[in-house]
């Protein structure tokens, strides 16, 4: 069985005041050109389908077009979850219609998944709340999907029938996890987990959240799921949330990039039994992702064996660029031997750019996003110490300098806490 992972499209995301939705048309007909290639069987799309709960109305109509390709008229079953950017009703709003395509939208963790069949072969052999198994056209082997979308604690603790519980969440999940593979899940079939949650090796360091990214709650009084959370019969678990394609078993994976889809690899080939990956997310949509390559990740796997990941780079899209220029002069020279970017400018200069300066800038490439001057001797220029403001910085960063500018003190835990709670609400 031949997968296609994919997740966090932010379909309608904007950088600063500019669309990217011609962007993102192109990288959507480059995925669908990738799924078609490749000759995908299934399609997981791991969360952050839009970008705010109430997304535009091209957005949506990109988000439905792009899926109804995917399926391929319907033999190729694409399975998609809300993300912690998605308000769970609207994506699952058009359930009704999208499964006669072959879409089937889970917008909860206890999301049941009714029992359909279509002519071209694809049909639900049985579904349990958070699970679904499909019969594909002309493959007998069965997928079985275990699938959670993104939850708060409050609504995850309602699904796992433990609102007062103060056992820890990650391992109630493990439970409800595991007791779905029990049931449903054996060797003769392909085992997948399909999650937009936080997830790592245990007792390896942090990845780092996309900046301007709306951060996943605590949960249960932990960051973090571990991959000691997963049930032993899953054999790969596609992910969301984390927008550079990121390894999260990385010590242990062999990742095959230069091989071609069909390439039958030894025997020999060493990977692990249960590889979790994030796909990462099809565009930059920050500037902390400048220079990032991005991919979907194809899975190829059979019942009982070890899944292999393969790297499929997305060639179309735009770069995003910073750059630090010692003067105008030398700004306009890069700008010129980059013109098909979108850029971040710091301009370090003696004194604040003129007017007439910034014009130049600008009519030199269509492309900036933003100008910040770096002014080396502004304490001189404007007085009193007064110092510029870093906005190429985190958004947390920015709130504990101007919590310490305000009241004398750093925040403490409970006031950052309150911070990445509004921080992750719309």
């Amino acid at each position: 069985m031949k997968i296609l992972h994919t997740a966090d499209w932010h379909l309608g995301k904007r950088l600063d005041d500019r669309s990217r939705m011609e962007e993102q048309q192109v990288v959507m007909q480059e995925i669908c050109e990738i799924a078609d290639r490749e000759e995908a069987d299934v399609v997981l799309v791991a969360g952050d389908l839009f970008d705010t709960f109430n997304p535009p109305t091209e957005a949506v109509d990109l988000l439905y077009q792009t899926l109804k390709r995917l399926t391929a008229e319907g033999r190729r079953p694409v399975i998609a979850i809300a993300g912690n950017h998605d308000s769970p009703d609207r994506i699952e709003a058009p359930d009704p219609l999208a499964r006669e395509c072959g879409i089937i939208f889970a917008g909860y963790p206890h999301t049941l998944i009714p029992p359909f069949a279509l002519d071209s072969g694809l049909r639900v052999v049985q579904s349990d709340k958070g699970f679904v198994e499909l019969q594909l056209p002309g493959n007998e082997t069965p997928l079985r999907l275990l699938f959670t979308p993104y939850a708060n604690e409050y609504r995850l603790r309602t699904f796992l029938g433990h609102e007062e519980s103060e056992e820890e969440l990650r391992l109630l999940l493990q439970e409800r996890w595991q007791q779905l593979a029990d049931s449903y899940c054996d060797r003769r079939g392909v085992n997948i987990l399909l999650s937009h949650l936080f997830m790592v090796k245990r007792g390896d360091k942090l990845p780092e959240e996309p900046e301007e990214e709306k951060p996943i709650l605590q949960v249960g009084g932990a960051q973090v799921l571990y991959t000691g959370n997963i049930p032993r019969q899953i054999q790969y678990t596609a992910l969301g949330h984390l927008h550079r394609m990121h390894r999260v078993d990385a010590s242990s994976t062999k990742l095959s990039t230069s091989l071609p889809a069909s390439t039958t690899l030894p025997a020999t080939t060493s990977v692990i039994s249960s590889p979790v990956f994030y796909s990462g997310s099809p565009l930059s949509y920050s500037f902390a992702e400048a220079g990032q390559q991005k991919h979907v990740l194809m899975i190829e796997v059979e019942p009982g064996e070890a899944a292999v990941v393969r790297e499929v780079p997305l060639t179309r899209v735009k770069r995003l660029l910073r750059k630090r220029a010692h003067g105008v002069d030398e700004a306009l020279q890069w700008l010129s031997e980059n013109s098909d970017a979108l850029v971040e400018l710091t301009i370090v200069t003696d004194t604040f750019l003129t007017a007439l300066e910034r014009r130049a800038l600008n009519a030199a490439h269509s492309g900036i996003v933003t100008i910040i001057p770096e002014v080396a001797d502004v304490e001189n220029l404007v007085g009193s110490g007064q110092k510029q403001i870093d906005l190429s910085r985190g958004m947390e960063n920015l709130f504990r300098d101007y919590f310490h500018h305000e009241k004398g003190q750093e925040p403490n835990d409970e006031i950052m806490q309150l911070f990445n709670e509004i921080m992750a609400e719309e």
